[in-house]
């Protein structure tokens, strides 16, 4: 269950502390200083959601005290609380970081109005400095592709897991959903209101992964020029994704390890516990039981992050999904790269029915990607997916040359398959003396493909204008 929200209220006076308790009581975790000392060593020493300041009690000193506590914490929710209606007074209260100003006396209702838009603003801040990017997320069991029993019978087992508040371990291969299903769990939980944080550990460096989770304070390391509010931190009340767990330190995992059995950890270079409510989702496509047995991964982690395991079978384990899933995923790019392309030839859906994907749904959506910028038809054809081994029927009688390479060359040793393709196009353009528009003819492919390639190769000659690759 999600944690009441916790407030600090400053007041000398039984005034603004009897209001709040009288108003808020029932729904938060209210504390209580009427001298300024041991209220500076209480917000030093623990973690806030919200602080109410009544400037009546702190003796013309109002201004600086909201200064002190919004520049240490500029994320941290501060009510002013006041007999006094001045303007001038109020005005600079909120240019000064206040997020309310409270005139005595004041309503249950305008208390408890002040309080939820503070939060919900504080919560706004910690998505817009965090979590930037568009979330790609089905918010409907129902709308996930399932055609196969495997992944009927998953998703029956996520949306149980969904209603309850324990961690989830998902594992399976590189590309199976594990990202995307996360943010579907998410949003189908009692939490769904509250942050849905992603966080890749992997592609993080391991020296910055601790500030990213934990965030950090001022001066804790060399360019650390201000406080950081950690991933955990802004996920509070809320879920966070650990995708690629396995490949966390061990160091760190003894502190993921503290915040699943306590709820609570300090920042980079800080002394303050702060305490959090998050549920975890973990993911991994590594075997953490071999990693446990060689001594990579923490026992005691792997034990309290697998309440819930679930894997996620490959494409190939679910080929009942596989057309169903390129379908949507057409769709997608269509709208994406504004191109209107009905579907697949009968040649490309043998092909994407054939092939392995061992890169699953990521490769699927690449290659499905990929093959929209390069078609040039109302249909996908087999030559624009471009699968590997896959035999493909050129346009255009001088095609020979591309289609012999590519039926072999899953044959040839030593060099990549790129070099190959930029040593193919290479003497395509020097046999056609640069002119694009000859030489993919000479290779039997559209000029819109040949320009894809050049430009993915990085191939450019001195006849050709700076950072245009025109069609000649």
């Amino acid at each position: 269950m999600v944690s009441m929200y916790t407030i600090l209220i400053y007041d000398s006076s039984a005034q603004t502390a009897g209001a709040m308790v009288s108003a808020l009581d029932h729904r938060c975790e209210l504390t209580c200083k009427s001298n300024e000392e041991d209220f500076q060593e209480e917000i030093n020493n623990r973690q806030y959601d919200l602080v109410f300041l009544d400037i009546d009690s702190i003796n013309g000193q109002s201004m600086q005290l909201l200064d002190k506590i919004h520049g240490k914490n500029p994320f941290l929710p501060i009510i002013i609380t006041s007999s006094s209606e001045k303007a001038d007074l109020i005005v600079q209260a909120i240019n000064r970081g206040a997020s309310d100003y409270l005139v005595h006396p004041v309503s249950r209702e305008r208390i408890n109005i002040s309080v939820d838009r503070a939060i919900k603003i504080r919560d706004q801040q910690y998505e817009i400095a965090y979590h930037r990017h568009r979330q790609d997320v089905v918010y409907d069991f129902r709308d996930v592709i399932a055609k196969s029993p495997k992944m009927k019978e998953i998703m029956k087992s996520l949306e149980r897991f969904s209603r309850t508040d324990s961690t989830i371990l998902i594992t399976g291969d590189t590309g199976t959903g594990k990202s995307f299903l996360s943010g579907t769990l998410h949003f189908n939980s009692p939490r769904r209101k509250k942050p849905f944080v992603k966080i890749n550990c992997a592609n993080i460096p391991v020296d910055l992964l601790e500030s990213e989770l934990f965030g950090h304070e001022k001066g804790a390391f060399t360019g650390a020029d201000k406080q950081r509010i950690g991933r955990f931190e802004q996920a509070s009340g809320g879920t966070i994704f650990l995708d690629e767990i396995g490949e966390m330190n061990m160091g760190l995992q003894t502190k993921l390890l503290r915040v699943l059995e306590e709820k609570s950890f300090e920042r980079v270079g800080g002394n303050k516990t702060i305490h959090v409510d998050v549920r975890i989702i973990a993911a991994t496509n590594r075997d953490l039981v071999r990693q446990v047995e060689n001594g990579l991964f923490r026992e005691d982690l792997y034990y309290r992050i697998n309440v819930l395991p679930i894997r996620l079978p490959s494409l190939k384990e679910r080929k009942e999904c596989l057309m169903p899933l390129a379908e949507v995923l057409l769709r997608k790019c269509c709208r994406s790269l504004r191109r209107d392309i009905k579907g697949f030839t009968a040649e490309a859906v043998t092909s994407i029915e054939a092939y392995d994907w061992p890169g699953n749904i990521r490769q699927l959506a690449n290659t499905i990607e990929r093959a929209v910028i390069l078609e040039d038809d109302s249909r996908i054809n087999l030559e624009s997916l471009s699968l590997p081994n896959a035999k493909m029927e050129f346009r255009g009688p001088s095609s020979q040359i591309l289609k012999t390479h590519l039926e072999t060359q899953a044959d040839t040793n030593g060099e990549s398959l790129a070099q190959q393709e930029r040593e193919l196009i290479l003497r395509a353009l020097e046999d056609s003396l640069w002119v694009q528009k000859n030489a993919a003819k000479k290779l039997g492919i559209s000029p819109r493909a040949l320009n894809y390639k050049i430009n993915k190769l990085g191939i450019t000659h001195h006849h050709w204008r700076r950072n245009k690759n025109a069609m000649a």
